[in-house]
């Protein structure tokens, strides 16, 4: 927080380092430590080599005072003095919302998190996570397909990838959104630095929205943080019988507001903020032509969590054959997915 006092005091950093020792001495919250480094040039990096790696990263530095700094990130308790950036330039204007959750979603969960991040990107508001696999990328592709932006907060250095598997992901979000980090270049992923930059996540949102998580996920830690910094926070719910939906489950039962469409985010945010109606949107499904009453019983059947094909011909009372028939033509037509294991969900 020392680096605030100075902040505070001094508006620039080029100010604080004109000053002088006995000047720094008097700023309250500022160790007599810290004044000695300040004076004595004593810092934990070389700022023209990392100056140097960041340009050859085609990144940015943002200062605390600069006007791309996100407006809603400068209210939390300790809010990073500067961050990286890699992409466009943010826009401050708009109005973000996290999306969060499993690394691990089921099939329910990812769906849902692409169309909650399409839909929120067609409503003209921005997505924020934190470019993880799962829900995280999920959202984060939505919000891109969209044609929305969207800032993926990482807990490394902007010339790190991680995990390496979102590779393709960071690629479409420097060319059409921004990737930022509080953290130096170079640095790895350690477990310590996820909860840390979660603040971020949730400090540049109005809200945050959990989509699927345990009773044990980082998610929970980015609501609890939300909550601590007065954003709203929302949860989808899931499958009572679904481990992954404890977590949403939970934070409903402690208050989130629950969310089953797009309008209940967007009545209880952007109306809010601008006094005006909340934008339609394309999160409801076009309707579903079906060949015959046979594949409409299936579809309903299936609904959005996978069932095995010796349930769906037991509880439909169908003949095998038939049945293998029907699923064939309604995942030709785009209508259902085969999942491994001769599961069936919705598509």
């Amino acid at each position: 927080m020392g680096a605030h006092c100075l902040l505070r005091t001094y508006n620039d950093p080029v100010n604080i380092f004109r000053a002088s020792y006995k000047e720094l001495e008097e700023v309250e919250g500022v160790s007599k430590q810290a004044v000695r480094n300040i004076v004595e040039r004593r810092f934990a990096l070389d700022p023209e080599k990392e100056v140097r790696r960041v340009e050859k990263a085609g990144a940015r530095i943002i200062p605390f005072n600069s006007k791309e700094y996100p407006p809603y990130l400068r209210e939390i308790h300790d809010p990073p003095i500067i961050l990286y950036a890699k992409g466009l330039i943010i826009p401050v204007q708009l109005p973000f919302i996290a999306v969060v959750g499993s690394r691990n979603p089921t099939h329910y969960g990812n769906k849902v998190a692409m169309q909650l991040g399409k839909a929120l990107a067609e409503a003209g508001v921005g997505v924020v996570s934190g470019m993880a696999r799962g829900i995280d990328g999920a959202s984060q592709w939505g919000c891109l397909n969209g044609g929305g932006y969207t800032i993926g907060v990482i807990g490394t250095g902007l010339d790190v990838i991680y995990p390496a598997s979102n590779k393709k992901l960071f690629e479409a979000v420097w060319e059409k959104g921004t990737v930022i980090s509080e953290f130096p270049m170079g640095t790895s992923p350690e477990a310590r630095h996820f909860p840390i930059r979660n603040r971020i996540i949730s400090g540049i949102s109005m809200g945050v929205l959990v989509v699927e998580a345990t009773r044990k996920s980082g998610s929970l830690i980015t609501a609890g943080q939300a909550l601590e910094q007065g954003r709203d926070v929302f949860a989808v719910p899931g499958s009572i019988f679904s481990p992954r939906s404890e977590g949403t489950h939970f934070l409903i039962k402690q208050g989130a507001k629950l969310v089953d469409r797009i309008e209940d985010i967007l009545e209880d945010l952007l109306q809010q903020e601008s006094g005006e109606g909340a934008k339609s949107s394309s999160f409801t499904k076009d309707p579903v032509l079906f060949r015959d009453r046979g594949e409409e019983k299936i579809y309903e059947f299936l609904g959005d969590y996978p069932k095995h094909i010796d349930e769906i011909v037991r509880e439909l009372r169908l003949e095998p054959g038939e049945a293998a028939g029907m699923l064939l033509n309604m995942e030709l037509s785009g209508l259902i997915k085969q999942l491994p294991g001769k599961m069936f969900v919705r598509a």
